[in-house]
């Protein structure tokens, strides 16, 4: 099974960009598995809105209560990146996710906290631990696969990257 990590952040124009040529190439890659790890581009205290903490914890939710991932990131792709919509706002987030989601669920979720924690753990894995400095960002064990500021990724970039990770995992 081939396998790779993808940082990303739902304010990023890179990231929605990045999202959607991977969602085009994949079909030519069957079996492979991505574990999708939101992050902040711009984690707080950093002066640089809007803050996307309620959005990894969001995906978290997301994921908790079965929602349609693919619906999930397009949503909030296009509210966050695309319309710049107030997602530090928790009743703007939950309007956005509310047709993929069960919206009440979602809120009671959110304000509880369950998933605060996960989201400096995140940001640690990315920044601290696999060198991230622009997101996207694709890891699989020592293939990298990292945006330039300013530029993101470009086809050919991550169609060479998930070629490597399936050669890869050939035996």
């Amino acid at each position: 099974m081939a396998r790779f990590q993808l940082f990303y952040d739902y304010e990023c124009p890179f990231c929605k960009r990045g999202y959607e040529t991977l969602l085009e190439l994949l079909p030519a890659y069957p079996g492979v598995e991505i574990e999708w790890i939101p992050v902040e581009s711009h984690p707080r205290p950093e002066h640089h809105p809007p803050h996307t903490d309620l959005c990894v914890q969001s995906y978290y939710i997301a994921r908790e209560l079965n929602a349609d991932m693919p619906a999930f990131h397009a949503a909030l792709f296009q509210a966050v990146a695309a319309e710049r919509r107030n997602v530090e706002d928790a009743d703007v987030l939950t309007a956005i996710v509310s047709g993929v989601v069960d919206a009440a669920a979602f809120r009671r979720i959110l304000a509880s906290g369950t998933y605060a924690a996960q989201v400096n753990a995140n940001n640690d894995l990315a920044y601290e631990e696999q060198g991230v400095w622009f997101v996207p960002a694709f890891r699989a064990g020592d293939k990298k696969l990292d945006a330039k500021g300013g530029a993101g990724v470009s086809r050919e970039e991550v169609k060479a990257f998930l070629e490597s990770v399936v050669s890869t995992a050939r035996p």
